[in-house]
């Protein structure tokens, strides 16, 4: 019997060297029998983190024309993922494609900064437009750093209390998403992913272990990880928890090897970790 595919529209850049954005993402989502569209917003030699120059082709002009392509053929898509923008144009094409397909699941990663510092490329236009993007986005997952940044607060934040992991989740989720998940959260000696569901009141952690060494692409995976599992049917926890256990084992994998860290992660040896899929629940109530 003939089992439709389910396809995700993937808005990100392409980068030749370094695994990161659609080169982590295509491989995660087809791992987890998910049918990847990319819709790519630039193409890369290299990511941007400390190759030099990179050779780079702004594609801002082919998202509009992909679209249309799509409206013609009546194509449907049962999710669209944006991640890395580059400008406030390619912010409302993104836009574009989630008011033609309203009724597939928006999953925005809003892409702008990490250790407490905004990217280069994250404008004040830039932040104002991924505003837009979370507010009528159904899942969102920033990075603590990002997280701050879409609330006005500093990006640079402490060991958080349980409330103020809350705080910081209903706060998002008032922004539109009715799921929140954030990334990289550190409280009390320990280092968290943690989310919300707004329709359910219910707040989630999962652990994790770091390691001394941070490389290119980690959130790409995780989220990717997260979107795949939960298009499958999983639960929110069960997702957080199969996306941070992925990544966990895939970073420790990776650095066993010593490999150079702006190569990514070993994503090729941890893929059937993904195929097996497994049911995990070490996940705790927030």
């Amino acid at each position: 019997m003939y089992q439709k595919s389910v396809r995700v529209a993937a808005i990100h850049d392409l980068s030749g060297v370094g695994r990161c954005s659609l080169s982590v993402i295509l491989p995660t989502l087809s791992a987890q029998g998910i049918q990847v569209c990319p819709v790519p917003t630039a193409i890369l030699s290299t990511h941007t983190g400390g190759f030099g120059d990179v050779a780079m082709r702004d594609l801002t002009d082919y998202i509009m024309p992909a679209l249309e392509h799509y409206q013609r053929l009546n194509y449907s898509f049962d999710c669209i993922y944006s991640g890395f923008l580059a400008s406030k144009e390619q912010v409302d094409h993104c836009l574009n494609f989630f008011e033609y397909y309203k009724d597939s699941l928006k999953v925005v990663d809003p892409v702008m900064a990490d250790h407490g510092k905004p990217y280069k490329t994250c404008t004040d236009e830039l932040r104002k437009g991924m505003s837009k993007l979370v507010a009528i986005a159904d899942i969102i997952t920033p990075n603590i750093t990002e997280a701050a940044m879409l609330l006005g607060e500093n990006p640079l934040q402490p060991d958080l209390s349980s409330q103020q992991m809350k705080s910081f989740l209903v706060r998002l989720s008032e922004l539109g998403p009715k799921i929140v998940v954030i990334t990289s959260v550190y409280s009390d000696g320990h280092y968290y992913n943690i989310g919300y569901e707004h329709d359910h009141s219910k707040f989630w952690k999962v652990p994790y272990n770091i390691i001394n060494a941070s490389y290119p692409g980690t959130g790409d995976v995780f989220a990717s990880v997260l979107t795949g599992s939960i298009l499958r049917g999983d639960s929110l926890p069960i997702a957080m928890n199969r996306a941070t256990a992925f990544l966990e084992t895939a970073i420790k994998t990776t650095y066993s090897y010593s490999t150079d860290v702006r190569d990514g992660i070993m994503l090729e040896n941890c893929l059937d970790f993904l195929i097996s899929n497994p049911t995990l629940c070490d996940y705790e109530q927030l």
